[in-house]
C-alpha cells in the first residue's frame, strides 16, 4: 500500500482499551434492526473508526430505507462493546438466504465496492486471529439461526491496520480496488506521477479536441434541482448503455435512485457522504460520476457518458474523472479510489490497488458446504479474470444468460 494509505489519519483521542477478565477485548455483543436507534452511537464511532465511505451512517441508512425495503432485506446490526457500554465495533450486516442456507453478509452488495465493519482502531489492533474467530463465533451465536458469515470483497488493511476477518480469509476476492494516492493542492503533481507520459499525451490530444466542441465545467450537484438533474442523466447514459449492450439495466430499479438521491441530499447538518457530478459542455451534461466521500478519501461509484453525444469520440468520461482528481487534490483529500473490478481507464490513472479479501465463516454443516461451493465459485471466477481471452468467452456466456434469464443469473 502508498505511504497514505498506510498512514492514520488524525483521530479523536479514545478511552484506553480494556481487556476482559477472560480473554476477549470486548464484554459483550448486541444486535439490534433499528438503524435510526444507532444513530447517535454510529456516528460517534465513526468519528474516529477505521471505516469505509460504504459503512458511513449516512450512506448505510439511505440504502437501508429504499434498497433494501425495496427487496425486502434483513437487516442486522452487531454492536461489541466494552463494561461501559461504549462501541467498540459495529457490524452491519444483512441476512441473506440461498440455495437453502442462511447466512449473514455485509450490507451494500454490489453497490458497495468495500465491505467491512467499523473498528475503534485499538480494538482492531488488539484482534488477532484466534481472538477474531471468537468473535466471529459470538456474532454467529447472537444472531442466532444462521449457517455462516460470507464476508466478501474485505480490504486486508485500512488505514494502516489490520481488518481482522481478513486474517481468516479463505483467498483474494476476484478482483481489486484501484486508487491512487492524492497530493493534496497538486492535482498535476499526482496525475504526472500515477499516469505513464503516453497516457498523458493521450489526454492532452483528447482535452484539445474536446475543447473545439465549446466551454465545458466540472459541476457538482447540490441541492435538489441540480441532483434531479444530475442524478437522471446519469440513469438515462446508463439505460442508452446497456440498451446498446442488450442486456438488463442494474440501475432501473426506481428504489436505486431514491438510494442515490437521498444520499446526495444527505442529512441535517452533516455533509452528504454520497456526491454527484457532471462535465457540461456548453451546459448540457455529456458525462457523469457518482461516488462516496468519508473524511479524507472518495471512492468512484459509477461512472457514465453520452453515447449519443459529438463529445463520446474524446472520452468525456475520462476527461470528467481527471478533471475530478484534480478538484479533490484541490479540497485536500488523500485518496481517491475507482473501485472494484478492471477496466482501462483504472489502470491508466491509478498507481496502485488495495488487495480485497473474502471471508467464509461456516457455523453449521449446511454453512460449511455452501462455504466450499463459494469458495470453489470466487476462485473459478478469479482465475477467469486474470486470463483476458477467458474473461471475454465468459462475458459473452453471461451476457446470453441475463437476456434469457436477468432474474436468475448468479455471478
Amino acid at each position: 500500500m502508498s505511504a497514505v494509505a498506510d498512514s492514520a489519519p488524525s483521530l479523536p483521542v479514545l478511552p484506553a482499551l480494556r481487556r476482559d477478565a477472560e480473554v476477549h477485548p470486548w464484554h459483550r455483543l448486541g444486535v439490534s434492526s433499528d438503524i435510526a436507534a444507532l444513530e447517535a452511537d454510529w456516528r460517534a464511532l465513526e468519528a474516529g473508526a477505521l471505516v469505509t465511505p460504504y459503512q458511513a451512517y449516512d450512506w448505510v441508512r439511505p440504502f437501508v430505507e429504499t434498497i433494501g425495503r425495496a427487496e425486502a432485506m434483513e437487516f442486522r446490526f452487531v454492536r461489541a462493546e466494552d463494561e461501559q457500554g461504549e462501541l467498540l465495533a459495529l457490524f452491519p450486516l444483512v441476512i441473506t438466504r440461498r440455495l437453502s442456507t442462511r447466512f449473514a453478509e455485509f450490507i451494500g452488495g454490489k453497490h458497495a465496492n468495500y465491505h467491512m465493519a467499523l473498528y475503534r482502531p485499538d480494538f482492531a489492533a488488539a484482534l488477532d486471529a484466534a481472538t477474531t474467530q471468537s468473535l466471529l463465533k459470538e456474532i454467529g451465536a447472537t444472531l442466532g439461526g444462521i449457517d455462516a458469515l460470507f464476508l466478501i470483497n474485505q480490504p486486508v488493511a485500512w488505514q494502516g491496520i489490520a481488518n481482522p476477518p481478513a486474517r481468516l480469509a479463505a483467498g483474494q476476492s476476484p478482483s481489486r480496488a484501484y486508487k491512487l494516492a492524492l497530493e493534496p493542492g497538486d492535482g498535476e503533481g499526482t496525475l504526472r506521477r500515477s499516469m505513464s507520459k503516453h497516457a498523458r499525451k493521450k489526454l492532452t490530444t483528447k482535452r484539445n479536441r474536446f475543447a473545439e466542441l465549446g466551454p465545458s465545467e466540472l459541476v457538482r450537484a447540490r441541492g435538489e434541482t441540480e441532483i434531479a438533474r444530475v442524478l437522471d442523466t446519469f440513469l438515462a447514459q446508463k439505460a442508452a448503455r446497456f440498451a446498446q449492450m442488450g442486456v438488463p439495466d442494474p440501475f432501473a430499479a426506481p428504489a436505486i435512485r431514491d438510494f442515490l438521491h437521498r444520499g446526495a441530499i444527505g442529512s441535517p447538518g452533516h455533509p452528504p457522504v454520497i456526491e454527484l457530478y457532471s462535465l457540461d459542455l456548453a451546459g448540457r451534461p455529456v458525462a457523469t460520476y457518482v461516488g462516496a466521500a468519508q473524511d479524507k478519501r472518495f471512492s468512484g461509484m459509477a461512472t457514465s457518458f453520452d453515447l449519443a453525444s459529438g463529445a463520446a469520440r474524446s472520452s468525456p468520461g475520462e476527461i470528467l474523472l481527471v478533471e475530478l482528481i484534480r478538484h479533490k487534490c484541490q479540497a485536500g483529500l488523500t485518496m481517491f479510489d475507482l473501485g472494484i473490478g478492471e477496466a482501462r481507464y483504472k489502470t491508466t490513472i491509478c498507481d496502485d490497488s488495495d488487495d480485497l479479501v473474502d471471508t467464509f465463516f461456516p457455523l453449521t454443516a449446511k454453512g460449511r458446504a455452501y462455504a466450499s461451493y463459494s469458495r470453489a465459485k470466487r476462485a473459478l471466477k478469479r482465475r477467469i479474470k486474470a486470463s483476458p481471452v477467458a474473461l471475454k468467452a465468459a462475458q459473452r456466456v453471461l451476457g446470453w444468460l441475463r437476456r434469457r434469464k436477468p432474474g436468475d443469473v448468479d455471478e
